[in-house]
């Protein structure tokens, strides 16, 4: 099926396509950091799908978890060491110390079909994710992010445009 613009496709296929590009993602970050030490960091636990999938793929790996509340499924939780709950704005930060520069992947899935709520939680990552980014780390997002300093990267084979973004601090 070729590309078709936003108006064309349903729902059902927004969600589709963007969890293929997500996965695609992933696969090319885990293959990108395998020799890289540093830590993972999540902004938006959801039902701990993802969580999941980087815990299994990433063994070993301190992964830094953020919401505002724990929805996921119960096999889905992070451990409470690694778990901050509440505003990302003051849950992030709280951890710069511990986190600055060290952080190998980020993943930001935060959007929802809400375009303004999107337009600030897209600006709220963007102020946030580059102080706790190690050199040569890797920005996965579901919304497209103005990240200074970091270059676009293009997205891998399975991952339409426009459903997931990457991006990487230079070395």
């Amino acid at each position: 099926m070729s590309d078709t613009s936003p108006s064309e496709i349903s729902r059902l296929e927004k969600t589709l396509f963007r969890l293929q590009a997500q996965h695609a993602c992933l696969a090319y970050a885990f293959d990108a950091i395998a020799d890289r030490p540093g830590p993972v960091v999540e902004l938006g636990l959801g039902l701990g799908r993802t969580f999941d999938h980087l815990r299994r793929h990433l063994p070993g790996r301190e992964i830094y978890v953020f919401d505002r509340v724990n929805k996921a499924y119960e096999d889905c939780r992070p451990d409470p060491a690694h778990l901050f709950l509440g505003e990302i704005e003051e849950t992030l930060p709280a951890l710069g110390e511990r986190l600055a520069g060290r952080v190998v992947l980020a993943n930001s899935d935060l959007g929802s079909f809400d375009r303004e709520l999107n337009r600030r939680v897209a600006a709220m990552s963007a102020r946030l994710l580059p102080p706790v980014m190690a050199p040569g780390g890797i920005v996965m997002s579901d919304l497209p992010l103005e990240l200074d300093g970091f270059e676009a990267l293009p997205l891998p084979p399975g991952a339409r445009e426009g459903r997931y973004y990457l991006y990487r601090r230079p070395s």
